[in-house]
């Protein structure tokens, strides 16, 4: 309290200064509108410009929840899409019974690699999260790769920027079938080969998932005709597909289980006559 008297007593005439400053511009404004107007408008705008940072301060630390958010409705939403294509692509559909065959589930991805000749990517999902080997994964704009090895907090994709990866594709405005690869020289770029020298194959066309597997639906984009040429023997199409995902720069992901993919296997395995 000494300390607050001698402050005061030190600094008198400066604090009579202010106090009688601050009187004669209350009465100022007071007593002009225009005053008065402005000095509610420079106030309004003080605490409105400091109410916008702190609003961006909060909003830049919630990103990540709101990122997880937009993640999951985005998943619950693609769920819906694969499961309703099932139904209406049925030969014989039942309006009242809606087929489940997809689950989704949403990863992050810790670790890419796409300058190598065999990538791989490492998501922060695994077996206590119910994921497999052999489960698709894709992005809003198309496919990854598939899962080729899994922990129990995590799992491995096999790129499809990797020479050992093959998909079943198709050309989507003509439903010809090929197999994706990847030949290693660009991360821009995948080759669809084996495709019929009868398909009418035009620079532009999209390329998308062929369906003819239980890892990925039917119509999953993968990318565009960039070109295209008749292999050596004449009897096919090897196209160079422009992918849609930018493989170097891949965050959230999508994994993708098929439902009746065990009953699948068990009936293409079956030996028994």
């Amino acid at each position: 309290m000494q300390q607050i008297f001698n402050f005061v007593i030190r600094n008198k005439t400066f604090l009579l200064f202010i106090l009688l400053f601050s009187i004669a511009l209350t009465l100022t404004i007071q007593s002009h509108s225009y005053h008065k107007s402005k000095f509610i408008n420079s106030a309004n705008g003080l605490t409105g410009g400091l109410y916008g940072a702190m609003n961006s301060v909060d909003q830049y630390f919630n990103l990540k929840t709101e990122n997880n958010i937009l993640a999951e409705e985005n998943k619950l939403l693609r769920e819906q899409l694969l499961n309703l294509k099932t139904t209406i692509d049925s030969t014989f559909i039942d309006s009242s019974y809606a087929q489940i065959k997809y689950r989704i589930t949403t990863a992050d991805v810790y670790k890419n690699s796409y300058a190598a000749t065999n990538n791989y990517l490492t998501l922060n999902k695994g077996k206590n999260d119910s994921i497999k080997t052999d489960l698709g994964v894709m992005t809003s704009n198309g496919i990854i790769g598939i899962i080729d090895n899994t922990s129990n907090k995590y799992s491995r994709v096999l790129s499809i920027l990797n020479k050992k990866s093959r998909i079943n594709a198709k050309i989507k405005s003509t439903n010809h079938i090929g197999s994706l690869k990847w030949n290693g020289d660009s991360p821009l770029f995948v080759q669809l080969v084996d495709v019929s020298q009868f398909a009418p194959v035009k620079i532009g066309d999209t390329i998308e998932t062929g369906g003819e597997s239980s890892i990925f639906p039917k119509g999953i984009g993968i990318g565009s005709i960039a070109s295209f040429e008749t292999d050596i023997g004449g009897d096919t199409y090897n196209i160079e597909v422009k992918l849609f995902n930018d493989m170097t720069n891949v965050g959230k992901v999508y994994i993708i289980e098929n439902l009746e993919r065990n009953e699948i296997y068990n009936l293409e395995n079956n030996t028994n006559e």
